[in-house]
């Protein structure tokens, strides 16, 4: 049921509020995966130890998320949300103080821990407020953020990198965190309906009522397989892409800047494909999709810009438009009575897949004498298994609230 104080120009107030959010949280997560080769350089790390780096962050908002269950149906969601977006864009800013590698884990951890329940609780808000049958599309302008963070925040990150210090793009990202949190303050309404309900059960009840219930059990198995899928291959493309193929890394802004003007377009086009044809048809056609471009970026030998720039795109455009109608999906799966508590959860069940897929990717890889990474195609058939996993589990979820949907199981 649509917020009672929304109307359309609010509703789309919120929609752009939240995506805001998500750019800030995602734009402090991607970057991380471009600077790989300076950490590599300058920390003098390892690429399994960069993997550690990555994963520190996804593990620690994992944790986050389960603790998140015990207290994120108790509070306003606007406020909850300030505060959580403000305690994260302070340990962002201590990622672009840290003075060394260990700083730096721990300030990723404090970054994570609160990162990963933003992300959770913009969704539960999207799923509060907006019925559905039209959260295909909405959820399609709060995914445009990843869009945006590519073709705007990644580039712009690597040139303040390149030209200041590393330290910069986490600088940025804190400093805009910050005028999105008194946006955000001045623009949203409560969100506290769910405060309303006379039968809400105890923490501990509620938390035990999310996970005992099987079609919750079947979302967050397909929510883990949609997050491995691209996770043993993304976050060392750039360090493929560089020792491998050839590219340069005054180029690597290419890549994110083609893929997020691509994205920018068919975000949408995907959330009113998945309202009109079917979240669950949608991502099926999604899921093949992406095994193209994924098997094609890990056994990518030295082509020529032009050819990169086309399966980059390509990986770009269907590694995100799944996520559409799969967190359509993913919340239209919850019990709306206890939609805070299995989003916090879910998050936890993300964030633990994305750590994990990272590790494995950073255990498969390796290096050779002359410094070519090796075996980041066996990356890519594991990637490509969880997103057929994905698939078919995807057609097992039933969902509340809509009047076309999966088969009941």
């Amino acid at each position: 049921m649509t917020h009672p104080l929304l109307t359309p120009r609010r509703e789309r107030w919120l929609l752009l509020t939240i995506a805001g959010i998500q750019f800030t949280h995602i734009l402090d997560f991607m970057i991380m995966m471009p600077l790989g080769p300076q950490f590599t350089r300058l920390f003098g790390i390892s690429d399994a130890q960069f993997g550690l780096l990555v994963a520190a962050y996804t593990l620690a908002a994992g944790v986050s998320g389960l603790a998140a269950a015990t207290y994120v149906d108790r509070f306003d969601r606007k406020h909850l949300l300030l505060t959580l977006y403000v305690l994260f864009a302070l340990a962002t800013l201590a990622c672009g103080l840290a003075p060394g590698y260990g700083f730096l884990m721990v300030a990723r951890v404090a970054a994570g821990v609160f990162g990963g329940v933003l992300s959770a609780l913009a969704q539960t808000i999207v799923a509060d407020v907006i019925p559905f049958e039209r959260r295909g599309r909405a959820m399609g302008i709060v995914m445009s953020s990843f869009s945006v963070s590519t073709v705007a925040g990644v580039p712009l990150g690597l040139f303040l990198a390149n030209h200041l210090s590393w330290q910069a793009p986490f600088i940025g990202i804190a400093v805009l965190s910050g005028v999105l949190a008194l946006a955000a303050a001045a623009t949203l309404p409560p969100l506290n309906h769910h405060l309303k309900a006379n039968d809400r059960p105890s923490v501990w009840r509620g938390i035990g009522m999310v996970l005992v219930d099987r079609n919750h059990q079947r979302a967050f198995a397909f929510s883990a397989l949609l997050m491995f899928t691209g996770f043993t291959v993304l976050p060392y493309f750039t360090i493929y892409m560089q020792a491998n193929v050839g590219v340069l890394p005054e180029q690597i802004p290419y890549l994110y800047l083609c893929g997020g003007v691509a994205t920018l377009f068919t975000a949408r086009l995907f959330g009113r494909l998945a309202d009109r044809m079917g979240k669950v048809p949608t991502f099926t056609m999604l899921a093949l999709g992406v095994i193209v471009p994924l098997l094609a970026a890990t056994l990518m030998p030295r082509w020529p810009l032009w050819a990169v720039l086309i399966v980059s795109t390509g990986l770009f455009v269907f590694m995100s438009g799944r996520m559409i109608p799969g967190m359509a999906l993913i919340t239209g799966a919850a019990n709306p009575a206890l939609r805070g508590t299995f989003m916090a959860l879910n998050a936890s069940v993300q964030s633990a897949a994305m750590g994990l897929a990272s590790f494995v990717g950073g255990l498969i890889i390796s290096r050779d004498a002359a410094g070519l990474v090796q075996h980041y195609w066996v990356s890519g058939l594991v990637g490509v298994g969880a997103s057929l996993a994905a698939m078919a589990m995807a057609w097992r979820v039933r969902v509340h609230g809509s009047t076309v949907g999966p088969r009941p199981v």
